[in-house]
C-alpha cells in the first residue's frame, strides 16, 4: 500500500467472461437472482468461498474470479447445462403471461366495448426516493426503500408493467459503526455505478443519455440515467455526478437524506421533474408504453405532477386547470407519514426561487404552484399537501394509518367528517421469496408467487420437524451475532486478545428476541431499559433466560436518536449481561435476514398510533417468528390473539414519561408471565407444544396476508385500474372530459359561496312516537346560485345526536328534486334514542372519484 497517495479518479473494470459464459453476466445483471435460489446456487458453484466472503454478490465475484477458473467452468459440461437451464428459466419468467396479463384478458372480455368499464394500464410509473432491492445496490435507508423494493419485486412476479424511478446516490445511505463510547459514527463509502448491477441508458451511438433540469441563474442540472433490471421491472435511477455539471450540482445526488433544505429541494426537483423526463426518454428509446398511471410513493417526488401539467400545456394547448384535471385522474399518492413532523416542507421563498423564473417549468404560474403546497403556515410549502392535491386517489399504508391520515390531513377537506376524507388504505406487504428462509419455503411449499399466495402442504409438517427447523435458524443467527459482535468491538478499538468472550455470546437454546429498525424517538428503542434491573432478571434467569439482539440506525442529524443507541450499547457492554444482549451496528438487508430467520420473538413498541405500518414484524412472521408488539400499524389489524402478543397501551395517559413506564411494565409482564413460560414449557420430546401451535397458526394465517403480492394486487384493483380508467376518460376526444371537469370546477368555485339550504323539515308520523326502522320524509329547499341540479348532490343526513348537536353514526341518503323544485328523500330511522338530521349540498360530476374530492360542502343552518 502507498501511504498518502489518493486516486484522482475512480473507475471499475467489468469481468471479461468467456463468450460461452456470457449468460452468467446476463443473470448477474438481472436482480431476480436476489430472490431466486437456483440462480444463487449457480453463482455459488463458481467459487463457494468467494460467494460467501462477498456476501452473495455475483458481479463482484465474477470480477474477481481467476481467468483459469472461468475457463474450467466453460469446459464443464454439467455446469454449462445448469447455466443454460437457469437462463432459459429467466427468459420464460421475463416473457410469459402472469397474473396481470390474465387479469387484463379477463377485464377486456367483460368490458365488451364498454368504454367506462375498468381497465388495467399498459404501464405504471412508480416514484420513490429510495429503493431497497438488494444490499448489492445500496440505495436505501430503511422501511420506505425496502417497501419500494418489495413492491417492485412483487410487481415483477405478477407481471405488473411497472417502471421504477428514483435517484442514484454516490454514497448511498451511511454505513454505521460505534465509537469506543458507544456513539454512532457515520461513514460514506464512494460507490461507482459501473461496479453495480446497472447499465447506462445511451443513444444508439453509445453516448450516455442525459436529463436536463433548469436551475436558477440560467444554470442547468444534468443527470445520467442508469437502469437496474428488477426481474421484469426496469428501475431508472438519476445520477447528477456528470462532468458537465457545476461542482455543486454534481453533488445533488451525493447522499440519501443528506444536506440542507436547498440541497433537498434540488434532489426532489430532480426526482420528480427529472424523473418524468427520464421515463419519457426510456419509453421513447425502448418502445415501452408510456405510463398511464403515476404512483408517488411519499411526497418526495411530488413535483412530477407539475412536470406532467407542463407537458400537457405545451403539447396539447390545455390551460393549467384543464391539465391539472387530466393529471389528477391518473395519479396515485401514498403517504407513509403518521406525524406532521415527518412531512417534507420548504420555505415558500425557496420554492419561489426555483419555480419563479419561468425556466424550470415554462408556462406555469408560480402562484399556482405555491397554492398546491399551501398549508396553515403561509410561509411554508407542504409536499404532502401538494401530493394530495395532485392525485385523485390517495392511501395510507395500514388500516389504522388510513384513519390517522384522514385525521391529519382532514383540514384539506373542511366541513367533512373524518371518515369521509378521501384517503383510503392499502396495508403494506413484504416480498416472501426475499425474506423467507429457504428452509421455510421448502418445508411449507409456497404456491406460485403470481397467484393467490397461500401455504400448501403445511398441515403434514410435524411440530418436531418445524421446531428442528426453527432451532437451526436460531443457531445460524447465534453464529452471525458472535461474528458481528467481535467485528464491532475490533472497530471500537478492542484487541483480539481480549475478545475471547465473544465466542460464547448468545446460546442457540435460549429464547431469542429481536428489535431492529430506524431510531426515531417514537419507536422507543430504549423502552426495554425502563427498568434495567427487571430486564436483567429476564436476561439472566437461571432456568428460563432471554437473549435480546438490537440493531438500528439513527439519522446523522438526530443526536437524540444517537443518544438512545448509546444507552443500549452501554447497557449491552456490561460484562454481566453482554452474553445475553447485543447491539449490532450497520443494520442493513444482509443482517436483517439473519434476524428475521432466527429470532423467536419480534419486538415492536412504538408510541401508538405513530407507526404507519412497520413491516419488519411481517418478515419475522413469514419465518415462524411470533410478534410481541404494540397494536400499531399492521399489527393492529392482523393480531388475532393466537399469532403473538399485543402489548397493552396506556391510552388516555398524556404524560409521556408515565405512559412509557406503564407500557414498559406491561412489556415485562408479558415476557415474564406468557412469552417465556410458553417457550420453555416442553413436552417429553423436547418440543414446546403450545409455542408451536402459535408458530403454526402464524405461518398459516399471516403468511398470505403479509405478502407484497397481496398488496400489489390491491393497488392494481383499487387504485391503478380506476386511475387508468379515469385518465383514459379524461384524455379522450382531445381531452374533452378534462376540459369539462375544469370548466365545472370553475363554475363551482364562482358560485359555491352563494349556494344555500334555505329551509328543511323532517316529517314524523302523526300522533305516535316513531320507532326504529320506520320511514320518514326529509324535504328541503336549496338555492343553487345559477348551478344546475345535475351539478350537485343534495343529501339528507340522519344520526345520533348528543348535547353538542354533533351527529354520530350517520346514515346519508341522496335527495331528489320534486315537481315543486324542492328536494325530497325517504329513509328508515337508523337508531333508537335521540336522533338529529341535517341537509347538505355537495359537488357532483362523473369524473370526480368522490363527492368529497373538491372539499366543498354546504350545510343547512
Amino acid at each position: 500500500m502507498v501511504l498518502g497517495v489518493k486516486a484522482v479518479r475512480r473507475f471499475a473494470v467489468r469481468a471479461g467472461l468467456p463468450e460461452s459464459l456470457a449468460e452468467l453476466g446476463t443473470l448477474a445483471n438481472n436482480l431476480r437472482w436476489t430472490w431466486h435460489p437456483p440462480t444463487q446456487d449457480l453463482f455459488a458453484a463458481v467459487d463457494p468461498r468467494a460467494w460467501e466472503e462477498l456476501g452473495g454478490d455475483p458481479l463482484r465475484m465474477l470480477e474477481q474470479a481467476p481467468a483459469e477458473r472461468l475457463r474450467q467452468l466453460a469446459a464443464d459440461e454439467e455446469f454449462m447445462m445448469r447455466v443454460r437451464a437457469v437462463s432459459d428459466d429467466l427468459r420464460r419468467y421475463m416473457t410469459s403471461d402472469r397474473w396481470y396479463q390474465r387479469r387484463q384478458e379477463e377485464l377486456a372480455h367483460r368490458a365488451a366495448g364498454d368504454p367506462s368499464a375498468p381497465r388495467l394500464p399498459r404501464s405504471i410509473a412508480y416514484f420513490s426516493m429510495e429503493f431497497g432491492v438488494t444490499e448489492a445496490l445500496p440505495n436505501y435507508s430503511g422501511g420506505l426503500g425496502i417497501l419500494a423494493g418489495d413492491h417492485m419485486k412483487a410487481a415483477s412476479d405478477m407481471g405488473v408493467p411497472l417502471i421504477g424511478v428514483g435517484l442514484l446516490y454516490r454514497s448511498g445511505y451511511f454505513r454505521q459503526s460505534l465509537s469506543a463510547e458507544g456513539w454512532q459514527v457515520e461513514h460514506y463509502p464512494v460507490i461507482d455505478p459501473r461496479g453495480l448491477p446497472l447499465e447506462p441508458l445511451t443513444e444508439p451511438s453509445g453516448v450516455p443519455l442525459l436529463v436536463h433540469v433548469s436551475m436558477p441563474g440560467g444554470r442547468v442540472l444534468r443527470a445520467r440515467i442508469w437502469k437496474a433490471n428488477v426481474g421484469r421491472v426496469p428501475l431508472l435511477l438519476l445520477d447528477s455526478d456528470v462532468e458537465e455539471n457545476d461542482a455543486d450540482l454534481r453533488g445533488v445526488t451525493d447522499r440519501l437524506y443528506g444536506g440542507d433544505q436547498d440541497h433537498r429541494i434540488r434532489q426532489e426537483i430532480l426526482a420528480g421533474i427529472g424523473g418524468v423526463r427520464a421515463v419519457r426518454t426510456y419509453c421513447e428509446l425502448t418502445g415501452h408504453p408510456q405510463p398511464e398511471v403515476f404512483h408517488t410513493n411519499e411526497g418526495h417526488a411530488g413535483f412530477l405532477g407539475l412536470e406532467r401539467v407542463r407537458e400537457l400545456m405545451a403539447a396539447e394547448g390545455l390551460d393549467f386547470d384543464q391539465a391539472l384535471s387530466a393529471v389528477r385522474a391518473g395519479t396515485v399518492f401514498t403517504t407513509h407519514t403518521p406525524v406532521p413532523a415527518g412531512i417534507d416542507r420548504f420555505p415558500v421563498d425557496l420554492v419561489r426561487h426555483y419555480f419563479g423564473g419561468g425556466n424550470l417549468l415554462p408556462g406555469l404560474d408560480v402562484q399556482r404552484v405555491l397554492a398546491l403546497g399551501a398549508e396553515e403556515n403561509a410561509g411554508m410549502f407542504n409536499m404532502a399537501h401538494m401530493g394530495l392535491r395532485l392525485a385523485q386517489r390517495a392511501n395510507g399504508v395500514s388500516k389504522l394509518h388510513g384513519e390517522v391520515s384522514r385525521s391529519m390531513f382532514g383540514g384539506l377537506w373542511p366541513g367533512f367528517d373524518t371518515h369521509e376524507v378521501p384517503i383510503r388504505s392499502v396495508t403494506n406487504g413484504v416480498h416472501g421469496p426475499t425474506w423467507a428462509a429457504r428452509e421455510i419455503s421448502k418445508l411449507l411449499g409456497e404456491s406460485e408467487v403470481d397467484s393467490e399466495v397461500g401455504l400448501t402442504g403445511f398441515q403434514p409438517v410435524t411440530d418436531a420437524l418445524l421446531w428442528e427447523l426453527r432451532c437451526g435458524l436460531r443457531e445460524r443467527l447465534v453464529h452471525e451475532v458472535r461474528r458481528r459482535v467481535r467485528e464491532a468491538w475490533l472497530q471500537r478499538g478492542a484487541s483480539s486478545l481480549e475478545l475471547s468472550w465473544t465466542e460464547s455470546v448468545f446460546d442457540p437454546n435460549v429464547l431469542t428476541v429481536g428489535f431492529a429498525r430506524r431510531v426515531p424517538t417514537y419507536k422507543r428503542l430504549t423502552l426495554m431499559l425502563r427498568d434495567p434491573e427487571r430486564l436483567k432478571a429476564l436476561l439472566l434467569d437461571p432456568e428460563r433466560p432471554v437473549q435480546l439482539v438490537v440493531a438500528g440506525k439513527s439519522h446523522p442529524a438526530d443526536d437524540g436518536g444517537k443518544a438512545l443507541i448509546q444507552q443500549i450499547v452501554r447497557f449491552a457492554d456490561d460484562p454481566e449481561v453482554r452474553h445475553r444482549i447485543v447491539f449490532l451496528p450497520d443494520y442493513d438487508m444482509s443482517m436483517a435476514r439473519y434476524l428475521y430467520w432466527g429470532c423467536d420473538v419480534w419486538l415492536n413498541n412504538p408510541m401508538r398510533p405513530l407507526e404507519a405500518c412497520g413491516t419488519s414484524g411481517m418478515k419475522a412472521a413469514l419465518n415462524g417468528g411470533l410478534n410481541l408488539s404494540i397494536r400499531d400499524g399492521w399489527w393492529d389489524e392482523l393480531y388475532d390473539g393466537r399469532n403473538g402478543w399485543a402489548i397493552p397501551t396506556a391510552d388516555g395517559v398524556s404524560d409521556p414519561v408515565r405512559r412509557d413506564d406503564l407500557e414498559a411494565a406491561a412489556l415485562y409482564d408479558l415476557l415474564g408471565s406468557q412469552v417465556v413460560p410458553t417457550y420453555y414449557d416442553r413436552g417429553t420430546d423436547g418440543v414446546p407444544t403450545k409455542w408451536m401451535e402459535l408458530v403454526r397458526h402464524t405461518l398459516a394465517s399471516l403468511g398470505p396476508k403479509v405478502q407484497a403480492t397481496r398488496m400489489v394486487r390491491e393497488y392494481v384493483e383499487s387504485f391503478y385500474a380506476p386511475a387508468a380508467t379515469s385518465a383514459a376518460r379524461a384524455n379522450a376526444d382531445g381531452f374533452k372530459h378534462a376540459k369539462d371537469l375544469a370548466e365545472y370546477r370553475g363554475r363551482i368555485d364562482a358560485s359555491w359561496h352563494q349556494v344555500r339550504v334555505t329551509d328543511s323539515e323532517l316529517t314524523l308520523p302523526d300522533g305516535k312516537a316513531p320507532v326504529i326502522g320506520e320511514r320518514v320524509q326529509v324535504r328541503s329547499s336549496v338555492e343553487l346560485a345559477g348551478l344546475q341540479p345535475t351539478d350537485v348532490e343534495v343529501q339528507a343526513v340522519v344520526g345520533r345526536v348528543g348535547d353538542t348537536d354533533d351527529l354520530l353514526d350517520v346514515v346519508t341518503v341522496a335527495m331528489k328534486p320534486d315537481s315543486d323544485g324542492t328536494y325530497v328523500a325517504e329513509l328508515p330511522l337508523p337508531h333508537a334514542g335521540a336522533l338529529g338530521y341535517t341537509v347538505r349540498v355537495l359537488p357532483k360530476h362523473d369524473l370526480l372519484a368522490s363527492t368529497a374530492e373538491l372539499g366543498r360542502v354546504i350545510l343547512a343552518n
